[in-house]
């Protein structure tokens, strides 16, 4: 079974939540989850939460699932319309649920689909489409990514990209095939990761992880393998933003080298930057 969560202390959850009820042939079964009715469609389950997504610590120990999709909103200073998706945990310090230097498991396929879903169907929308780093909580330990609306009210609550966010969850949690992707975990770069879309949409590579520049400095033995380790499909390579490493470039070659992890630089990829 899969799992879609929205929290209804989120706004652009609950949008997500009605569009997928309106949409799809959901029914109410006799399971509650946090004393909200649960819902299924073929091998999906929804679930409506009491708690804020980025905190339901351990979720996969109360519902039985092999995949977790979290439907959430994404808030930014900036207030860029935008829809995105990442997997979770922390490289460093856990200052939004989950846990220190913990990773969830994210699946590097389920991913790929749902960023280029999204890049087909908001296509005609002034909506920035992209992923991002790996960031926030909660502590997952099965397969899991988050899908968001940006990034404020307004843009939450707005029908249209909350039909779009539940046609990729479902048109991803059913189309599953990865078969052609090579796997990777990404290091460096900004937030936003404007040259590992590029990567996703342009090429037969799969992120499953992102480790971001202004987190590099941190990433040590432990969390560059964590980082390897928590995709669920097998990684073939570590893929380096090349101009996007900063000072901690030679030492985060250094590490592969010693570890015999073999890594590719974007700029030797052919995605045709720009």
């Amino acid at each position: 079974m899969k799992a879609i969560i929205a929290s209804k202390k989120d706004a652009a959850g609950m949008n997500i939540r009605e569009q997928l009820l309106s949409l799809f042939d959901f029914k109410e079964t006799t399971e509650k989850f946090e004393t909200n009715p649960v819902f299924e469609f073929k091998d999906i389950l929804l679930y409506t939460a009491e708690t804020e997504s980025i905190y339901l610590e351990n979720v996969d120990k109360k519902i039985d699932a092999d995949l977790f999709v979290f439907a959430t909103k994404h808030q930014s200073k900036e207030g860029v319309h935008s829809l995105s998706c990442h997997a979770p945990g922390n490289w460093n310090k856990a200052d939004f649920g989950g846990k220190d230097r913990t990773l969830c498991v994210s699946s590097a396929v389920y991913l790929k689909n749902a960023f280029l879903k999204l890049k087909e169907l908001a296509a005609h929308l002034d909506y920035e489409i992209t992923l991002e780093a790996t960031h926030h909580g909660p502590v997952v330990g099965k397969p899991c990514f988050f899908i968001e609306i940006g990034s404020n009210e307004e843009q939450w609550q707005n029908k249209e990209a909350g039909e779009i966010i539940a046609k990729t969850i479902m048109h991803a949690l059913q189309n599953d095939s990865g078969k052609k992707y090579k796997i990777a975990l990404g290091l460096g770069g900004l937030h936003y990761c404007p040259t590992f879309n590029k990567v996703m949409e342009r090429t037969d590579i799969a992120l499953g992880h992102i480790c971001p520049k202004y987190h590099l400095e941190k990433l040590d033995k432990e969390m560059l393998q964590q980082g390897i380790e928590k995709i669920k499909e097998k990684t073939d390579f570590v893929l380096l933003d090349w101009k996007g490493m900063g000072k901690e470039k030679q030492r985060i070659i250094d590490l592969l080298n010693e570890l015999n992890i073999p890594f590719e630089r974007t700029d030797k990829i052919g995605y045709f930057s720009p």
